[in-house]
């Protein structure tokens, strides 16, 4: 690139991101959110740091042109993702321009370089993150810093592996690219820096119609979906390129992607939802997180709220009440019923003996003696040799008026930083920044299998914010008898950005494979009604106090998903070992 552009485009850009962060420094001063402002930030920041070292990505001559594909493939795929624009289909050709950087770059040194090939697929995963996951940063700055640039990182791990298969595989190399991907994608959903967001089979989110498949595949046929065809769609441009018939690679590639649409369509219109039908309520109290809920106005005055709108909507026919996640606490685990929420609440809804309260609690637990200490045990040393352990509960809980047990569920999906320090005796060093963004290093207290809240109208998946992303986990539910699902959240820190839109359309992909209606409590974000098709039914507005009522159908049919699970992404794991092993065994034949 000329000086004579890149230059003044370094300055502009450099410009851009710091007068950003100088104004997201003063609207925390004055504690105000930042909206779409990180996005800005990110992307002129990181821009101006690629052109600046442009000139050193690499010494081919056709780095500028590597650099644009890169660029084009971090576009597609981030603005293919849900809420950004409704444009799922990018996804289908996202991968291409990148794919072609990999093929060139080993055409030009000949072998496998993966170096060079990292710094380009850093680039556009990088820009993927910024653009679908800019939001994180509401949160905490350096959180959003971290998901976006680590994440990035890890996603070009399986990258970089299919990369090397290819020049000792080719006839392969592609399928390597599919099953390392899958794979890389199976196990971020399951170890402790699990950040899953943009598990590809989440790009139809905003479209459920198109993938009512999900009840046989889950999201990892998705995944499968969009790589297969970014593959075909490779072959047609490379058929194009060479001058080749485009008949067959044009009708491959549109025969992969309209056949799951039509069979999709066909399932969403002659799907009929079964189960008993149950009324519920539920309840956006709209209590801003950052500066408000926690710190602000005092729990009784919540409780308030709560109550009011719920006795807008709540008559003798309701079966269910649903506040949001952390409703109010902290409660001592022994003495949830003695707890000054729970007694207003009993004594607010006496005249409704049917009615079940569903409700999220922050909560501890304190371990008697000779009680197995669990994994995020604290200590506190109450007078000398007296020492109490205890341990921090985001969780659920079940409030009948006539009944005094009071179920408690603890939610075991953490979120990484504020709930879960990730393998905290490798990443011990950042316990002080954890602490500093008030996260935990000790942790939040689990439980080992899940469980349901039942009573006389029947079960219930009991979804804490962060586990609704997760599939396979919440099957887990519905093995346990769960016939309806209701999620609690707070998608507050995020601000109105699209974050909170996003995380309400994963739930359209969990009814679809469990067909289960969701019954959503947003504290802030939107709370909506889900049904078994995916359907998101009477939303809330963002940033609006508001009870909203519905029936939903209480289901008992178990879909193949959930019989089976993750099944597409266990052959992808165990085809992934077959060909990291073949292409180490070849590459030290060739050494």
């Amino acid at each position: 690139m000329k000086n004579n552009i890149r230059i003044p485009a370094i300055v502009v850009l450099a410009t851009v991101s710091i007068w950003m962060a100088a104004d997201m420094a003063g609207r925390n001063n004055e504690e105000l959110l930042w909206g779409y402002r990180p996005l800005v930030f990110f992307l002129a920041g990181w821009g101006a740091l690629v052109l600046l070292f442009e000139k050193r990505y690499s010494l081919s001559p056709n780095r500028l042109r590597w650099l644009g594909l890169s660029t084009l493939s971090g576009v597609l795929l981030g603005v293919g993702f849900p809420d950004i624009l409704p444009v799922p289909f990018l996804m289908f050709v996202g991968f291409v321009p990148l794919l072609m950087v990999e093929r060139e770059i080993a055409q030009d040194w000949g072998k496998a370089d993966r170096w060079e090939v990292f710094k380009y697929a850093y680039h556009t995963f990088v820009l993927w993150n910024i653009i679908a996951t800019y939001w994180v940063a509401n949160t905490a700055f350096v959180a959003g810093i971290f998901a976006i640039w680590v994440n990035a990182l890890l996603m070009s791990i399986p990258f970089l592996l299919f990369h090397t298969s290819r020049q000792y595989m080719p006839r392969l190399g592609y399928l390597a690219f599919i099953a390392y991907w899958l794979t890389f994608e199976f196990i971020h959903l399951r170890w402790e820096l699990t950040w899953p967001w943009l598990t590809l089979g989440n790009s139809f989110a905003e479209f459920p119609a198109l993938v009512q498949w999900y009840e046989y595949t889950g999201v990892f046929g998705g995944g499968l979906w969009i790589l297969l065809a970014n593959v075909l769609a490779l072959q047609l441009w490379d058929a194009f390129r060479a001058r080749q018939p485009l008949l067959w690679p044009a009708l491959r590639l549109a025969g992969l992607i309209l056949l799951p649409v039509l069979f999709s369509l066909v399932l969403y219109y002659n799907y009929e939802e079964s189960g008993v039908e149950r009324e519920v309520v539920v309840v956006q109290p709209n209590f801003e997180p950052h500066y408000e809920k926690f710190e602000r106005v005092p729990e009784s005055e919540q409780i308030s709220r709560f109550l009011e709108l719920s006795r807008r909507q709540v008559d003798e026919n309701t079966d269910y009440l649903v506040f949001p996640e952390t409703s109010f606490g902290l409660v001592e685990t022994s003495r949830i019923n003695a707890y000054p929420a729970v007694q207003r609440i009993r004594e607010a809804f006496q005249a409704y003996p049917r009615l079940k309260i569903i409700t999220g609690i922050d909560a501890y637990h304190i371990f008697l003696p000779g009680e197995p200490h669990s994994h995020a045990v604290r200590e506190q040393v109450r007078r000398p040799g007296d020492t109490m352990y205890y341990e921090i509960l985001n969780a659920a809980i079940q409030i009948e008026p006539g009944n005094p047990e009071v179920p408690l569920y603890r939610k075991s999906k953490l979120v990484p930083g504020p709930e879960i320090l990730p393998y905290r005796r490798v990443f011990f060093f950042l316990k002080p920044l954890v602490e500093k963004l008030e996260g935990t290093t000790a942790g939040v207290g689990t439980q080992p299998e899940r469980s349901v809240l039942a009573s006389d109208a029947g079960k219930i998946a009991p979804a804490i914010c962060y586990e609704s992303v997760f599939g396979e986990y919440v099957t887990q539910y519905i093995r346990k008898g769960a016939q309806a699902i209701f999620i609690m959240t707070n998608d507050g820190w995020w601000d109105n950005t699209a974050g909170h839109r996003q995380h309400l359309y994963f739930a359209s992909l969990r009814a679809i494979e469990t067909r289960r209606a969701i019954a959503r409590s947003a504290n802030t974000g939107i709370s909506a009604f889900v049904s078994q098709r995916g359907d998101i039914l009477q939303p809330t507005r963002y940033d609006e106090p508001v009870a909203i009522k519905g029936s939903i159908r209480f289901n008992d049919a178990i879909t193949f998903y959930v019989r089976w699970g993750d099944i597409i992404a266990r052959i992808a794991l165990f085809a992934s070992i077959l060909l990291v092993l073949n292409t180490f065994v070849r590459s030290r034949m060739k050494a």
